[in-house]
This record gives C-alpha cells, sequence and structure tokens, in this order.
C-alpha cells in the first residue's frame, strides 16, 4: 500500500436513511370521524332541534302581533319590546324579579355552606342527615308548594302554630304582597338549600386536609382556618353555584305557579311567570316571545359578566 493512500483521509460514511413515516390510512381517518358522528350527533341534533330551532323561532315570534290558535299574525317589527317597556307594570315585575333572585341566590349560598359545614362534622346519622337535606331538591315543586301552602296558612298552619308559641301573631301571606313574595322565597330555599349544600359538601371534602394541620400546628383557630385557608378554597365551588342557582332562579316557576299564581297584584309576578301569562293565560304569544326574549338577553348579560369578572377571583 503506498504512503499517498494511507494518508487519504478516511471515506465518510452516508448518513443513516430515517425510516419512511407511515402515514395514517384514510379508512382510519374516516373510522374515527363516523365514530366521532355516531357519538355527538344524536346530542348535536336534540340541541338544535330542542334548544337552538325554538330559540329562533322565539326571536321570530317576538316581532309579530299573534295569538295562540289565530291562523295569521302581523308583523310589528319591535312593537312588543316597546309596548313591555311602556307597561307600567314592567318596574314592579322587574323589582320583584329582582329581590327575588338576590333573596333566594344569597340566602342558597349562605345557607348551603352552612349546612355543609354541619354535615361534614364527624356526627352521629351524618348520612341520613345528608339524604334528608337533599330529599327536597328531588321533589316536584307543584307539590312542595301544595304542602307548603298549608302550613302558611294563617289560620290552622303549623307556621301560625309556631308563631303563637313566641307570642307572635301569623302574617296573611296569602293577600299581603310583600308577606306573600316571602314565603315563596322561604319555600324556594328550602327546596333546593340541599343542592347547594351538597355540592358545597364535595367542595370541602376536596380541601386538603394538609393545610388545615399545617394552620393548627400555627396556631390557627378554626374560623382563622375558615376564613383563610377553607373559603378561598372553595372559590371554584362558589362561582360553579353562583351561576347554576341565578339561571335556575331567574326561570324559577313551579313554585310561584302552585303557591301563589303571580298575585297577591302581581306581587310575586317575575319575569318567567309574566311569560306563562301573557302567553296562556293571555293568549299574547308574540308579547310573550319579547318578555322571553328579554329575559334570555338578561339571562346572557348576567353570565357574562360573572364569567368575565366574578371568575378572575376564582383560584385554587
Amino acid at each position: 500500500m503506498t504512503s499517498a493512500a494511507l494518508d487519504a483521509p478516511p471515506a465518510l460514511s452516508a448518513p443513516p436513511v430515517p425510516p419512511p413515516v407511515r402515514r395514517r390510512p384514510r379508512a382510519r381517518r374516516w373510522m374515527s370521524y363516523l365514530t366521532f358522528v355516531a357519538l355527538a350527533g344524536p346530542n348535536v341534533a336534540l340541541l338544535v332541534i330542542f334548544v337552538y330551532k325554538p330559540l329562533l323561532q322565539s326571536f321570530q315570534y317576538s316581532t309579530l302581533q299573534w295569538n295562540i290558535g289565530s291562523p295569521t299574525a302581523r308583523n310589528v317589527g319591535l312593537g312588543n319590546y316597546v309596548d313591555w317597556f311602556q307597561d307600567p307594570r314592567t318596574p314592579e315585575i322587574l323589582t320583584t324579579t329582582a329581590i327575588f333572585t338576590v333573596a333566594t341566590v344569597g340566602g342558597s349560598l349562605v345557607l348551603g355552606l352552612l349546612l355543609a359545614l354541619l354535615l361534614n362534622q364527624r356526627l352521629a346519622g351524618r348520612g341520613i342527615a345528608r339524604t334528608v337535606a337533599f330529599a327536597p331538591y328531588v321533589l316536584s315543586g307543584i307539590a312542595v308548594g301544595m304542602l307548603w301552602l298549608f302550613i302558611f296558612d294563617p289560620r290552622y298552619g303549623l307556621m301560625s302554630t309556631v308563631l303563637a308559641w313566641i307570642g307572635l301573631n301569623s302574617p296573611d301571606w296569602y293577600n299581603d304582597g310583600p308577606w306573600a313574595l316571602a314565603m315563596v322565597i322561604i319555600v324556594y330555599l328550602w327546596k333546593n338549600i340541599g343542592y347547594v349544600a351538597l355540592i358545597y359538601l364535595a367542595g370541602l371534602q376536596a380541601v386538603p386536609q394538609d393545610l388545615r394541620d399545617a394552620a393548627a400546628l400555627d396556631g390557627a383557630s378554626s374560623r382563622r382556618t375558615l376564613v383563610s385557608i377553607v373559603l378561598p378554597l372553595l372559590g371554584p365551588t362558589t362561582f360553579f353555584l353562583s351561576v347554576t342557582t341565578l339561571l335556575s332562579s331567574l326561570q324559577s316557576f313551579d313554585i310561584i305557579h302552585a303557591m301563589t299564581k303571580g298575585g297577591p297584584l302581581g306581587s310575586t309576578t317575575t319575569l318567567m311567570y309574566q311569560i306563562y301569562q301573557e302567553s296562556f293565560v293571555s293568549g299574547r304569544a308574540g308579547y310573550a316571545s319579547a318578555v322571553a326574549t328579554i329575559l334570555f338577553g338578561i339571562l346572557l348579560v348576567v353570565t357574562l359578566v360573572q364569567l368575565k369578572f366574578v371568575e378572575r377571583k376564582v383560584h385554587y
């Protein structure tokens, strides 16, 4: 072998050829697509048929002067909305709706949290107590309202008996407007507080015990631990409940219909109950659709405000 051959640099080996990329077969992609359509399609179809289509039809009907059962309708544009804003009953209905919503949402959150804290203790019969607390939530609102009508009877009801024990006379729950609204609020809270307590109870049990033990070692009292540790960690639960209870309260109908039918003199008529009265009692379907559209706008705005501003303070 010559010296030139010895001095020549070694030949560079060719770089390894990467293995060919195996493309996903088209048949498999189509199978995944068809599986998605088969699973999600029925749900989407139900939403379109029973939610979005009636919503769009409600917008359309709100521009018509149409009575239920009438074969003809007249286009009035925004006339129904103008009539609603000019109606002298509108301020009272909005005030009643606001009072009912604030009282039921705030009361449900506060009382539900207190009940959840109680049911989270190591008590005898705790499981039975949780079941009893949640049971009213699954009952029919009409049945609950009819039952509580007997309890609030000013002459023979249980409430009048309890008030007589402490030397008080029973208010005229049926005929006095403010007391009628208070009666409906009390029954609504009784029915729905178990749901709020159950959700809060799940949130309390998800709070890490290590944090509570560390706070106890640092000398924090039970009240300080609740305020500084437990309540902030319940932020996501409180936010979820504030949204769901607000939507439920604004759409409440059954208890009001069973107990007061919007009376006396409209003192318990909310926006939701006005929709029922205008559509199925007065037969003004176009006007009722306009009120339903206004209620939908209020629900949408309130929910967006909660998502934008309240959710910022939620942390875990």
